[in-house]
């Protein structure tokens, strides 16, 4: 089987490809950042293809905020269709072509036309349901809606109207899909893996205090407001809350206004750094109110540190509630205090989550089982037999 991905940057996709390439399966991966980021992946160059200009212009000048959103939002739409273009000119005759969502609108056309098939790999909740929820939660703490941009909305429905099948990580993400008018039976469910040779357990968390991690980007739709909110409620003598990831602009100025007492925020860590702080942590907590499957909940069990998750995280296809880790409601402040209090009250109950949370990520074989679950779905998609 010929299979060929297109990713803007790197995502889980290359995780995706490696899975690819240990089954003879992968053609050629096509990226928008340069060999020079890429060759790190550990894939043959001859196997990754690369158009790197726009994205990385873009991303290079967003991260200097050199240029206002207005401007940002064009761009990054001019770089998914000239990506998208240069993908159709080059793509070899292949029998499934995967392309993370928001690429692959022309080229996916063209593989249908050849008679190979067109999988969109979203990996988030449907475009339009996640404006919805997102925009929603801004009027809440009354923080300014962003720049509406509905060319996005309207490329990635016409993306998942043509597209064979849609792959998302979680069963929430599924269900919104299905929400919004997409038929069950086009969404596949597959949860992603966890490089177990990075994220393992490297210390004890402390037991003189009570260490609450936060990992992802530090915005209003990772729910960091009611992370504040029930930690500040939390009762321990010597608790302390560290948020790991980049500050989004939608929050900066209401951050000044939440409880940040016993709370430090580092900013984004490489990753051995971030697996050593899952390590010595007592419970990883993501609040998030909208999320495909954040890769931080594998991270974390991984290192041996319990989850405590809301709904909308797609913890429910990582791990049972109660057994490796805490599932509780979007948005809800007292159900999160709850949860932490309970652990930080029983070192036993903490110590068991832990333990239980190794042995269920190790049984997911690190992406191994990422990989079998494609590998099914491409066979039968295409209607090639297993090998």
């Amino acid at each position: 089987m010929r299979v060929t991905q297109a990713v803007f940057g790197v995502f889980h996709h290359f995780e995706l490809a490696h899975q690819l390439h240990r089954r003879n399966h992968l053609q050629k991966i096509y990226s928008t950042w340069p060999w020079a980021r890429l060759k790190r992946e550990g894939l043959p160059h001859s196997l990754v293809g690369c158009y790197p200009l726009l994205h990385t212009t873009d991303y290079l000048l967003s991260q200097y905020r050199l240029y206002p959103e207005w401007l940002s939002a064009k761009m990054t739409s001019w770089a998914a269709l000239s990506f998208d273009r240069w993908t159709n000119r080059v793509i070899a005759p292949c029998d499934a072509f995967i392309a993370i969502s928001g690429a692959g609108l022309l080229t996916g056309r063209t593989v249908q036309a050849r008679g190979g098939k067109f999988i969109c790999d979203r990996g988030s909740t449907h475009q339009r349901y996640q404006e919805n929820v997102v925009a929603d939660e801004y009027r809440r703490w009354n923080v300014p809606l962003p720049l509406s941009k509905p060319h996005i909305a309207l490329r990635e429905e016409e993306i998942y109207n043509t597209a064979d099948a849609i792959t998302v990580p979680s069963t929430a993400a599924k269900r919104s899909f299905v929400q919004m008018g997409i038929a069950s039976e086009k969404v596949h469910v597959i949860p992603y893996g966890v490089r177990l040779d990075q994220f393992t357990p490297t210390e004890r968390p402390p037991s003189d205090s009570f260490e609450v991690l936060f990992a992802g980007q530090v915005s209003l739709r990772k729910g960091v407001p009611y992370l504040l909110q029930a930690f500040a409620r939390l009762k321990h003598p010597k608790k302390r809350l560290t948020i790991v990831g980049a500050v989004q602009d939608d929050i900066r100025a209401l951050l000044t206004t939440l409880p940040m007492e016993n709370v430090t925020v580092t900013g984004s860590l490489p990753q051995p750094q971030l697996a050593k702080k899952m390590s010595a942590s007592h419970v990883l907590v993501l609040p998030s109110i909208e999320e495909g499957l954040a890769l931080v909940q594998g991270q974390a069990m991984a290192c041996g540190c319990p989850v405590l998750a809301t709904t909308a995280t797609g913890a429910e296809d990582l791990f049972t509630d109660g057994e490796q880790g805490f599932i509780v409601p979007d948005r809800d402040v007292d159900a999160l205090t709850q949860r932490m209090q309970q652990i930080a009250d029983d070192p036993a109950l903490q110590h068991r989550l832990s333990e239980a949370s190794l042995v269920r990520v190790k049984s997911l074989g690190g992406w191994d089982q990422y990989g079998d679950t494609w590998d099914r779905l491409l066979h039968q998609l295409t209607g090639q037999p297993a090998d």
